[in-house]
């Protein structure tokens, strides 16, 4: 190929979907991280009970992280295909096998045990990958066209 000659179209494809957030977080950090994916998720078409939904299971991933996780956690937020995707990281010592396999709702009178429960429940889809090294949780929900109304 010369110069002269014309160049063939390119298709342009995305190294990365929209990163909406990305940001390492403490318990000082909890209320800010929760109202940016808040602002983030209402921007990106999301709103009413699933707006509600997606940041108080958020908020449910980030508290966890905090509380058995090591302190402190990562979480990344961005939108693909049609979905707001979150995932939250730590550096704790993982979910044991049978607590990661439990997905019966705990008693009322439990204390603890919420957490991963209501993520499922309050999301479209969750995966969890856990390990000595930490655990990482994403989960996602969809935004539906024209007014990305969620589920």
């Amino acid at each position: 190929m010369t110069n002269a000659e014309p160049h063939a179209p390119r298709t342009v494809v995305p190294i990365e979907p929209a990163l909406l957030i990305t940001e390492a977080f403490d318990q000082a950090q909890v209320t800010e991280i929760r109202h940016s994916v808040t602002s983030c998720a209402h921007a990106s078409g999301l709103t009413g009970q699933g707006l509600d939904d997606f940041v108080l299971a958020i908020n449910e991933l980030i508290t966890n992280a905090v509380r058995h996780g090591g302190g402190r956690g990562w979480l990344r937020l961005w939108q693909e295909s049609g979905a707001l995707v979150c995932e939250v990281s730590d550096h704790g010592h993982g979910i044991s096998p049978q607590r990661l396999g439990d997905r019966s709702r705990p008693a009322p009178d439990t204390a603890g045990g919420w957490g991963l429960w209501l993520a499922r429940e309050l999301s479209d889809a969750m995966e969890v990958v856990t390990g000595t090294a930490g655990t990482t949780v994403r989960i996602t929900t969809t935004l539906t066209a024209p007014n990305h109304t969620p589920r």
